[in-house]
C-alpha cells in the first residue's frame, strides 16, 4: 500500500495541468434527463451495511450498488448510453429508435465499456464496432454481439486494441468513443460525465453526508464524476481518496509529476483498473477534488473483496477497490474513526473478466 496527500487541493495546479483543456462538469440534471431517454435505466440502491461498518470500527458504510445497472452488470452503463443519447437528442426525429440510423460508433474495450457502446447504439438505430485483444475471453465477445454489437478481435493488449480502433475510426469517419481523454481528444469527457448520474443517486438515497468517499480508479472517469459531485453536494467535508491498483499508480505517479504520466508495471488482477496512462481531463478534476491518493496490491484487494460476499455483496478486485482501500487505509492520516460516514461504489459483478 502507497499513500500520497494531494498537493494540489488547495493550491494552484501547476502547469502540466492547469494546460489540460476542459473540466468535468458538476450538474447531474441534464444528464439524468438524457439518461431518461433509455428504457432501462433506473435508479441503483444505496445499501447500508451496519455490521460491516462494526467489524472496521466506523459508524456507518453505504455501498451504492451498480451491480444490475441497466441490466449490463456495472456502472459503465451510464458513459456511452450518455454520450449516445445526447447525440440522438440532437437529431431526434419521429422515431427515436432510428434517430442515429447511419452512425457507427466504435470502442476499445477491456470490459463492461463496449457493452454500454453496444446497448446505447442499440436504442438509437446506431451501429456499434467492439475491438477486443486477444486477452480477452471470447464468452465477453459472445456477449457483445448478443447485445448487437460487431465484434473485432485485434492486438495483444487492451492499448493494441484501442490503437486498432482509433485507425478504423479515423480510416471509415465512424465515431470514436472511448471512455478516457487525451491531447485532441475529449469525447470521453460525456462518457464520464454519464457517471455523474449515480453519484446524484447516492447524494439523495444517503440520510447524512458522508466524511469519506473511496473511489476505485484507471483512467479516472468514475473517481472524477463522483468527487465533482461530491464537492457540489457537500462540500469540503468528506474526505475523498481514489484508489489504484499498486501495478497502475498512473493517476498517483501523475499528480506526484504535476502532469500526464504513464506507469509501467504487471497485469493486475484489478483488470478495469489496470490502465497505465490517465484520462487527463479526470486527472485535471481529481488534482483540484480528491484529498488522498492511495494504491492496493492485488492481495490486498483479493483479501478485501473475500469479506463482502457474507454480507451480500460479492463484486470484482475491479468493483471492490473501493472497499479494499477503506480496509487498508492509514486510519491516523485519514481521521477514519468511530465517528465516520463512508461511502462507497460497488461498480460491477462479482466476474473480473
Amino acid at each position: 500500500m502507497k499513500f500520497l496527500q494531494n498537493p494540489w487541493r488547495h493550491a494552484p495546479l501547476p502547469d502540466g495541468l492547469s494546460a489540460i483543456p476542459g473540466d468535468v462538469a458538476e450538474d447531474a440534471a441534464p444528464v439524468e434527463a438524457l439518461l431518461a431517454q433509455c428504457p432501462k435505466h433506473r435508479e441503483t440502491p444505496l445499501v447500508s451495511v451496519p455490521e460491516l461498518a462494526a467489524e472496521l470500527g466506523v459508524s456507518a458504510i453505504h455501498v451504492k450498488d451498480e451491480r444490475n445497472r441497466m441490466g449490463l452488470g456495472s456502472f459503465k452503463a451510464l458513459g456511452a448510453s450518455h454520450v449516445i443519447a445526447r447525440d440522438a437528442v440532437e437529431v431526434m426525429g419521429d422515431d427515436p429508435a432510428k434517430a442515429l440510423a447511419g452512425r457507427t460508433y466504435v470502442a476499445a474495450s477491456a470490459g463492461n465499456h463496449g457493452l454500454s457502446v453496444a446497448a446505447g447504439a442499440g436504442v438509437f438505430g446506431a451501429r456499434a464496432v467492439i475491438y477486443l485483444s486477444e486477452t480477452v475471453p471470447a464468452a465477453f465477445a459472445d456477449l457483445l454481439r448478443q447485445k448487437g454489437a460487431e465484434v473485432v478481435v485485434e492486438g495483444a493488449d487492451y492499448e493494441a486494441s484501442m490503437a486498432a480502433a482509433e485507425a478504423r475510426a479515423a480510416a471509415e469517419g465512424w465515431t470514436l468513443l472511448s471512455d478516457s481523454t487525451w491531447d485532441g481528444y475529449d469525447i470521453g469527457k460525456g462518457v464520464m460525465e454519464g457517471y455523474l448520474a449515480m453519484a446524484a443517486e447516492a447524494a439523495r438515497q444517503i440520510h447524512e453526508a458522508p466524511t469519506h468517499i473511496f473511489l476505485q480508479a484507471g483512467v479516472g472517469g468514475l473517481a472524477a464524476a463522483c468527487a465533482a459531485y461530491a464537492r457540489r453536494a457537500w462540500g469540503d467535508g468528506p474526505i475523498i481518496t481514489v484508489v489504484e491498483p499498486d501495478a497502475a499508480e498512473t493517476l498517483m505517479a501523475s499528480i506526484k509529476a504535476g502532469r500526464p504520466t504513464h506507469a509501467a508495471g504487471p497485469v493486475s488482477t484489478m483488470g478495469r483498473l489496470d490502465c497505465k496512462d490517465p484520462s487527463h481531463i479526470a486527472l485535471k478534476s481529481l488534482a483540484q477534488t480528491a484529498d488522498t491518493f492511495l494504491s492496493i496490491s492485488d492481495a490486498e484487494c483479493d483479501d478485501a473483496i473475500s469479506r463482502l460476499p457474507a454480507h451480500g455483496l460479492a463484486t470484482s478486485p475491479s468493483g471492490g477497490a473501493g472497499f479494499a482501500g477503506l480496509l487498508h487505509a492509514p486510519r491516523k492520516e485519514l481521521r477514519l474513526g468511530p465517528d465516520a460516514r463512508v461511502l462507497l461504489y460497488l461498480s460491477e459483478g462479482p466476474v473480473d473478466a
